[in-house]
């Protein structure tokens, strides 16, 4: 199911600070086949809550950056358009968005939002015709992400976008994915991943597994 991901679909949460925020937004991007996050936090303080908070999804990697200015000249450069969700004059309802396009969603800080160096190519936002004016984060970022994944589904991408994967890549996500503690282990030991076959067996020669099973890190 990974190497059907949608590995051209983003989400970027700037300085949100929160640990179960950064897990549902996490989590929320892993259940539309996004295979990779981004972050922006001034500190180091980010990894470790971003990594605790994607504990589960061992497969899913996350990127940090020193600021938004980095993060949307990284996202840029491989051709995404940017989404800011903001409350400007110029934000268009988010559903008007064509998410078939290689797409990051940046999402702000959970008081203050997007910082004004966030120089997306659209600012977007979710029509709200009650008392309050914004959603949390996760919720926010729970409904967009799902409005892309109709919109490309219905585009037939979920069934296309396997083919943007090297082989590499296919492995790892599969290792990762299928067999979390037999790829923590290879890590730990300094070894590569075994190859997992199309009927997703491991595929290992008898020196690799005596490695696996002896004591202590590879030499």
């Amino acid at each position: 199911m990974r190497a059907l991901g949608q590995h051209d679909l983003t989400v970027c949460i700037e300085q949100v600070h929160k640990p179960y925020n950064v897990s549902a937004v996490i989590r929320t991007a892993d259940a539309v086949g996004i295979h990779e996050v981004h972050s922006v936090w001034p500190s180091e303080r980010i990894r470790t809550m971003v990594s605790a908070s994607a504990g589960s999804n061992s497969w899913m990697k996350v990127k940090t950056h020193r600021n938004i200015a980095e993060a949307v000249t990284h996202l840029k450069d491989r051709d995404m358009q940017v989404l800011a969700t903001n409350l400007s004059a110029k934000a268009v309802d988010f559903r008007a968005i064509d998410y078939t396009r290689p797409t990051c969603i940046l999402m702000g800080q959970e008081k203050t939002g997007i910082t004004a160096e966030a120089l997306a190519d659209q600012d977007i936002i979710i029509p709200m015709v009650g008392m309050v004016q914004s959603l949390n984060v996760s919720v926010a970022s729970a409904l967009i992400l799902y409005e892309a994944q109709s919109q490309r589904q219905n585009a037939g991408l979920y069934q296309r976008q396997h083919s943007l994967l090297d082989e590499e890549e296919q492995q790892r996500l599969l290792s990762e994915g299928s067999y979390p503690v037999l790829a923590r282990v290879a890590k730990q030991k300094g070894l590569p991943y075994p190859r997992i076959n199309a009927q997703s067996e491991v595929e290992a020669d008898a020196d690799w597994w005596a490695t696996m099973q002896a004591t202590g890190k590879k030499k």
